[in-house]
């Protein structure tokens, strides 16, 4: 049997020639997950079982082909907290845990105690359930239109304990808006599609994996943005939020969209990157 220092340079050189750029840490992962143990390389000497060796250089082949590690695995962490992701349901990233920030700081500084939120486009249910688990008083909504994402929100909610409501609709349908429960929010949060066809033409291969409904965001990437910010303002309260993550360079055309739908005290935030990355937009007084 190999002995666990060696399998690990072994699969890691595998996933270097195959191009993976974190090569180290994806081995590191499935060497994780594989063996159940947080630090593998601690017994460097221990010999690997010869099933967990097998299972290790099955994941790590699939990995260089481009299966997105995550999927391997069948679990991610976003916000400190475990969700259950796989096929048909959208990676959750670092750079969307922002758009949580944003929500809870509007309901620190506004002092909204008791918020009720809707999550638009929830996928995997990331957004919703971290901002549960943040503001347990919350009154949280979770909206998705995929069969496979809608199983993957349920089932999250059941792995954190966290009481949402998960509605199962088409957030651009017009019919929404006349739903008395989707009603009187205090804030709608929403990570839509806004690749651009010419980006879906040139995905890097583990985003090919990736569900097409939550990546493609029409022409020019804003087609949700457009729908869902004419159909959802009527669903917030006067001075209620409005919170949207967004694709790099995008922001101006999506200042205008909320400009045009007489949103006010509009502001931008970047993300670790330094890319405008999300935006937080009030409702006026007038609508």
């Amino acid at each position: 049997m190999v002995n666990r220092s060696e399998l690990y340079r072994q699969c890691t050189e595998t996933l270097e020639k195959s191009g993976i750029a974190d090569a180290e840490f994806d081995t590191l992962c499935i060497f994780q997950d594989m063996l159940k143990d947080k630090n593998p390389l601690f017994r460097p000497l221990e010999a690997v079982p010869e099933e967990a060796e097998s299972m290790i250089r099955k994941l790590t082949e699939r990995r260089a082909e481009g299966y997105p590690l995550q999927y391997l695995l069948g679990q991610w962490e976003f916000f400190g907290y475990p969700f259950f992701v796989g096929e048909g349901v959208l990676i959750p990233r670092p750079e969307t845990e922002l758009l949580v920030e944003n929500v809870i700081k509007i309901c620190r500084k506004n002092k909204i105690g008791s918020p009720k939120i809707a999550d638009l486009c929830a996928g995997s249910g990331c957004i919703a359930i971290a901002l549960k688990k943040e503001l347990p008083q919350a009154d949280i909504y979770a909206y998705e239109i995929s069969d496979k994402a809608f199983s993957y929100l349920e089932k999250n909610c059941s792995l954190n304990n966290a009481g949402i409501k998960a509605v199962k609709c088409d957030v651009q349908s017009e019919s929404i808006a006349l739903d008395s429960e989707n009603r009187d929010f205090d804030i709608i949060v929403s990570n839509p599609p806004y690749l651009t066809k010419e980006e879906m033409q040139v995905l890097q291969k583990e985003v090919t994996f990736e569900p097409q409904l939550a990546l493609d965001g029409g022409e020019d990437g804003l087609d949700c943005y457009r729908n869902i910010t004419k159909i959802w303002k009527k669903c917030l309260k006067k001075g209620g939020w409005l919170c949207y993550e967004f694709g790099d360079g995008q922001h101006e055309k999506v200042e205008q969209i909320l400009i045009e739908n007489k949103f006010v005290n509009i502001t931008f935030s970047r993300d670790l990157a330094g890319i405008v990355r999300t935006v937080t937009a009030q409702k006026s007084e007038e609508l």
